[in-house]
Parts: structure tokens; C-alpha cells; sequence
């Protein structure tokens, strides 16, 4: 236990004040067996990310937050923040409980899946199929259909919520759901735009009990859970060493606390209680190949396609795969979700391609977990993610290469294949911009991968050039080919 100073929910500190200060614990996971953990720039990102969040805590006077960072297969971070409970000072610490909220969805999602992957549903499938009893008021007299795909898109048009429970703090039973669905009316037609649903989600986690025969709690337990490993996750149980939830800060600098709220029968969209150990697990299994079975929950192509964005706010400016939201930051692509409960929010973001995930877990109704989380990436992430990354193995530029070079045509059009660098590059020679030149990756054997940064095109495809009495005549660029014009010396 590293001893550091907290900023209580009414705390106004100096800087010098936080310094000294020494009232409170940060608690830490022992850090991870492995050369990731052990390395000099990912511990110098944790004590510049951790430096950054004492300050959060005091200037904010925020409660308390949980952090873990996942490489692969490895949590090779977690810290807990501040505190558990203000009122009987308990800290923060990694085996912290908190409410996951929205997390929920990815396990709904991901039980649809499974039961998907075993032939028991398609995705195409119409609700009513599996829930003869789910009629809503339709937007239009021709809105078609709802399919368990909107539902896991939030395309299908419905309603946010299945009443007043976010301000009542009393969330509807499965019973009282199935009867007040007929006087549901929805906003859109289905696909008409992207509109986020709790109402969806909990559709869909009936649609999984139908379909499965198990309540969704216990199916999450049995399919998801278990399987992982994930024995301090559990569905809406007011179980020991669950953070106390408190409210946004007021201006005299007090906090409202939040007792346990059952989402009875919306556990599926928003019910299911975690640890940033247990998320870790979770986070871990959207990296893995493999058929699905045991702790592969499942195969790569399922896990693929819950990945993809599926449904695109009308601004482009966020979308949804299946269960996953999906947000761009720049030049990343990233998958997560955010959850928000009474007094609890909570954020992951997951970088596919690195294999690197963040998960910030909070209890405050003002914490901003998905800023903490950016930060969280971009620091501690980052380097996480270039301490663990793979150097792909470079075919070394042979000079002869240089035969290459040249004008190419065909009917379609030209290409000129140009030496820049060491490195072989095409480009459409009456292109009006120099942007983007389509870089030839050697691949052995004289033979080169087309790179492009769109999808369009050849991108991924074999390119190979053809010779004949000691002269290039020809490039392949996949199945098509150009035919040499003008050989460059």
C-alpha cells in the first residue's frame, strides 16, 4: 500500500496542502510478472498518470476511482484512488465492486452471439419471433419489423427508457415490462437513425432467456462469468465491497448517497456489478483466436463482427457495433463502453489493433470517466502498447528493386512504380495531389503487398512484376495487370 493524499468530497486544498497531506491511502494491485510492467516508460506514464489523477481528486473532490490497463492477456496495471466510502474512509482499492451500468449490454450482446453461434437465433430474426407479446406503437404505418440486430445497434427506433426509473430510482420488473410495452410508442422506424435504447437491451436479454431457457442473470453467469473466471462479478446483488455511490458535487461542496438500485427487469441493459480485476478478464477475451469454447467465449469470427461498426449516428460522429460502442480519437479506432448508474460511472476503451484496453471505474455522478479514460490511454495505454508491441519482421530493401521502376498502363488507366527511400511506392501520375502515394510492401520471393489507406482498390492483394529477356514488362497488381511503357534509369 502506497501512502498518498486524498482530496475528500469537500476538500479545498493548496497544492502545498496536497503535498503534505498524507490522510488517506492509494491502493495498488501488485504490478504484473513481465517485462510490460517492469518497463522504465510504461512506470514512468503510471507515475505521470497517477500524479495527474491525485490531482482530479483533490481539485475536483471527487470520492474515489479504480484504473486498470490490460496488454493481451495480462492486467499489467490497477490502482485504486482516493475512497470506497467517504464516511468511514475506506479506500479505493483494485478488489473494489462498483455498478458497470451500460457494461451490461456487451454481455447481453455477447449472449446473443453465443446463442447465435450455436444456431439457436440469427441476427436477422424478427423480435417477435422469440417474444410474441413485444407490439410497440411503430413511428409510421410501414416501419417493418424490429430484428434482435436493432436491438443491438440501437437502430430499431425504440424509446430510451421503459419509464420514469432514472429519476425514481425504481426500475420496472420483467412482468410490469411485458405489460406496458403495448403503450410504448416509437420515435423512429427502424434503421431511420441511430438511437440509443435501454428499452432495446432489455428486449434483447429476453430474448436470450426464451431462446436459452435460463434467466439472463443466470445464463451470464454460466456462459460468460464462469468461463472467465470472473468470481467477483455478479447481477444486481447488494454484495460486500460494493463502492458507495454518490451523487454530482452541490455548490456548498456536499454529495448525495446513493442506497442500491435494482434494475430487476432491465439487468440486461444496465444490472451487472464488476471489478476492474474481473473487467480485465472481459477486456482480455475481445483479443483472443480461436473456435469458441471455455474461456474462448467466442470464435474470431463472431468477436469480429461484434467489433464492426454496425449503426453510425446521422452526423457520423459516433457509431455502434454490436454492443460496442465505436469512437475515433484522431488516428485510433476505439471499442469500449461507458456505464452510468445511480452514483457510479464507469468507462472502457479498447484498442483492437494494439491489443491494449483502459478500464476507469468511479463513484461519483461527476467524474468523467471517459476523459479520465482518454487520458488513461494516452499516457499509461500508450505505452503499454509500445512496450508490447511485436516488430514485424522487414524483408530488407534489395537494391535490384530498383528495376521496378516505371510507367505502367492499361486501358483503365496508368501507374508509376517510384524508389523513395529504399521503399517502392506507386501513384496515379495524373492524380491532381502528391497525397498519399500507395507504398509496395516486400513480402519475399520479388513479390510486394499493395498498401492503401482506404479499402478500395487492390488493398492487401500480391504485387508482382513479370520479366522477360532481362526487362520488366509487366505488373500484377492482384489479378489485374499493367503493361510497361517507360523504364526509368
Amino acid at each position: 500500500m502506497t501512502r498518498c493524499f486524498r482530496s475528500g468530497p469537500t476538500a479545498a486544498l493548496s497544492l502545498a496542502g496536497i503535498l503534505l497531506s498524507g490522510t488517506a491511502t492509494r491502493v495498488c494491485a501488485q504490478p504484473a510478472a513481465s517485462p510490460i510492467a517492469a518497463n522504465a516508460d510504461v512506470g514512468g506514464a503510471k507515475r505521470l498518470f497517477s500524479a495527474w489523477m491525485d490531482g482530479q481528486l483533490a481539485y475536483r473532490g471527487l470520492p474515489g476511482v479504480v484504473v486498470g490497463v490490460v496488454a493481451d492477456q495480462q492486467l499489467v496495471w490497477a490502482q485504486g484512488f482516493g475512497l470506497a466510502d467517504v464516511e468511514n474512509n475506506v479506500p479505493m482499492s483494485p478488489d473494489t465492486k462498483f455498478r458497470m451500468a451500460s457494461h451490461s449490454k456487451l454481455f447481453t450482446a455477447t449472449s446473443i452471439m453465443q446463442l447465435r453461434e450455436r444456431n439457436k437465433l440469427r441476427l436477422d430474426d424478427r423480435v417477435v419471433q422469440y417474444l410474441p407479446w413485444f407490439k410497440v406503437k411503430p413511428a409510421g404505418e410501414d416501419d417493418g419489423p424490429i430484428t434482435i440486430e436493432q436491438l443491438l445497434t440501437h437502430a430499431s427506433g425504440l424509446p430510451r427508457e421503459a419509464g420514469d426509473h432514472w429519476t425514481t430510482n425504481e426500475f420496472p420488473t420483467a412482468d410490469q415490462l411485458r405489460a406496458l410495452m403495448p403503450e410504448r410508442e416509437a420515435p423512429y422506424a427502424p434503421q431511420e437513425r441511430w438511437k440509443y435504447s435501454n428499452l432495446g437491451f432489455t428486449v434483447a436479454g429476453m430474448v436470450v432467456e426464451a431462446v436459452s431457457e435460463e434467466r439472463w442473470a443466470d445464463y451470464v453467469q454460466h456462459h460468460i462469468f464462469d468461463p472467465l473466471a470472473m468470481s467477483s462479478s455478479s447481477v444486481d446483488v447488494d454484495v460486500p465491497g460494493l463502492a458507495t455511490g454518490y451523487g454530482r458535487r452541490m455548490p456548498d461542496g456536499s454529495r448525495l448517497r446513493f442506497p442500491f438500485v435494482d434494475a430487476h427487469g432491465m439487468a440486461a441493459a444496465t444490472g451487472i456489478t464488476s471489478t476492474v480485476g474481473d473487467m480485465a478478464k472481459f477486456v482480455s477475451a475481445q483479443f483472443r483466436r480461436g473456435p469458441m469454447g471455455g474461456a474462448q467465449i467466442l470464435s474470431t469470427a463472431s468477436l469480429r463482427e461484434m467489433h464492426r461498426v454496425r449503426s453510425l449516428e446521422n452526423s457520423w460522429s459516433s457509431g455502434t457495433a454490436i454492443g460496442f460502442a465505436v469512437t475515433r480519437v484522431g488516428d485510433k479506432t476505439y471499442v469500449g463502453h461507458s456505464g452510468v448508474y445511480p452514483g457510479h460511472m464507469t468507462q472502457t476503451l479498447i484498442d483492437l489493433d494494439a491489443k491494449v484496453g483502459v478500464i476507469v471505474l468511479t463513484n461519483a455522478q461527476d467524474s468523467d470517466p471517459a476523459g479520465i479514460a482518454q487520458q488513461l490511454m494516452n499516457s499509461v495505454g500508450t505505452a503499454v502498447a509500445k512496450a508490447s508491441s511485436v516488430k514485424p519482421t522487414v524483408v530488407a530493401w534489395d537494391p535490384q528493386w530498383e528495376r521496378f521502376a516505371g510507367l505502367y498502363r492499361s486501358r483503365g488507366g496508368d501507374w508509376q512504380v517510384i524508389v523513395l527511400d529504399q521503399r517502392l511506392v506507386m501513384l496515379v501520375p495524373n492524380s491532381p495531389t502528391l497525397d498519399g502515394p500507395n507504398p509496395l510492401e516486400p513480402i519475399g520471393g520479388g513479390r510486394f503487398r499493395y498498401g492503401s489507406r482506404s479499402g478500395g482498390g487492390s488493398v492487401g492483394e500480391v504485387v508482382r512484376f513479370v520479366e522477360q529477356g532481362g526487362r520488366v514488362v509487366r505488373i500484377y497488381i492482384g489479378d489485374s495487370y499493367f503493361e510497361r511503357v517507360l523504364a526509368l534509369r
